[in-house]
């Protein structure tokens, strides 16, 4: 049987644009090459599309595919050669997109692939739109009655047209300190606390850099706990992790570019009674915006009072190797590789019962 053609996609025009180098060069290596056929397909800050050959270098053991160490270097676009995305169905048979924040993981890519009848792994072009923007998914968990935090959503408008009148807004319902964010941003791209009104206004114009929509969430003295989600119809939480950042909050560099010197607890420190209550919780908001495929659902704990509060769903989270999503799942007895193959699994499952009009089981 002809292996089956995988593009691995990567890159992207957002500002999350290297954590997807990394991501993607960590899928590279562990995913089965003897299963499939990879196809190395990114895309550039311009937003060009761009194949990489596999490239091979040597060493003791013999040949190996060194194109995940050029990818994450970011040195791949030299080894790439640009082509038309419109010609994406005549290279590959499915489409990874490991890709975060804006052009990807707020469901653009997930239309382009629905357009070229093109399966692919992950959440859905609703689902992804959905959880990318914060204020939208909260607004739909509150419905479901699943707790959140209290929030404020602003706007370019409201930011432009008088930034005091905007901080005396939030000084009043939310006070000091707050959280501001990009409504659509991940990996905590444009994130800021802020401790007093001048904290907030350079907050919120940092924020308006990435999005015209920025949410503002009280700040409450919390845990940081997550759990990862696979499944369609049927989803199943892995285990629960903790967050130990070395930052103040688990901002970009503590993710990202600190070494390790976060550190995350899998299985986390709480009782099994919380940890079947978070499971139970982000199974129900993952099916509340139409999950399918994967995703990491995010929550706090208050220290004081015990209380969980449903923070976000991230529909293509980070597969680095320091990521908790991998993490989860292999506490919860999935290897790396296979968590793969099953979001593989996954999206031509959801592809086949689309085009047959079959129920996904």
């Amino acid at each position: 049987m002809d292996k089956k053609k995988i593009g691995i996609i990567f890159g992207g025009k957002s500002g999350e644009h290297e954590v997807s180098l990394l991501s993607a060069a960590s899928v590279i290596r562990a995913i089965d090459k003897e299963k499939f056929e990879l196809h190395y397909i990114g895309i550039t800050r311009q937003g060009r599309w761009m194949e990489v050959p596999k490239i091979l270098g040597r060493d003791i053991d013999g040949e190996r595919d060194i194109t995940a160490d050029i990818i994450e270097k970011g040195s791949w676009e030299k080894a790439a050669k640009e082509f038309n995305p419109g010609e994406l169905k005549g290279r590959i048979d499915f489409a990874l997109p490991v890709m975060h924040g804006p052009y990807c993981e707020d469901g653009k890519i997930q239309g382009l692939f629905e357009m070229l009848d093109i399966p692919y792994g992950g959440c859905g072009v609703l689902a992804s739109a959905v959880a990318m923007d914060k204020a939208l998914s909260k607004k739909i968990f509150e419905m479901e009655g699943l707790p959140v935090c209290r929030y404020e959503l602003l706007t370019r408008r409201d930011v432009k047209g008088s930034l005091d009148a905007a901080a005396q807004r939030i000084e009043k319902s939310l006070g000091y300190p707050c959280f501001v964010k990009p409504a659509n941003m991940g990996s905590s791209v444009g994130v800021s606390k802020a401790a007093d009104r001048q904290q907030l206004k350079e907050a919120l114009n940092l924020a308006l850099e990435y999005d015209k929509r920025i949410i503002v969430e009280e700040f409450i003295d919390c845990r940081e706990i997550e759990t990862a989600v696979l499944g369609n119809d049927s989803p199943q939480a892995a285990a629960v992790g903790e967050i130990l950042p070395s930052a103040e909050f688990y901002d970009y560099n503590a993710k990202y570019c600190d070494g390790g010197a976060s550190k995350l607890c899998i299985p986390a420190d709480i009782s099994e009674e919380a940890a079947t209550r978070i499971r139970e919780m982000a199974l129900k908001a993952y099916m509340a915006i139409d999950g399918e495929g994967f995703a990491r659902v995010d929550f706090f704990i208050d220290k004081k009072t015990g209380k969980i509060y449903l923070n976000e769903i991230n529909t293509i989270p980070g597969f680095t190797k320091y990521s908790m999503f991998p993490l989860l799942w292999e506490a919860a007895g999935v290897k790396y590789g296979k968590t793969i193959e099953r979001i593989v699994e996954l999206g031509y499952e959801r592809y086949y019962a689309e085009n047959s009009g079959q129920t996904v089981l």
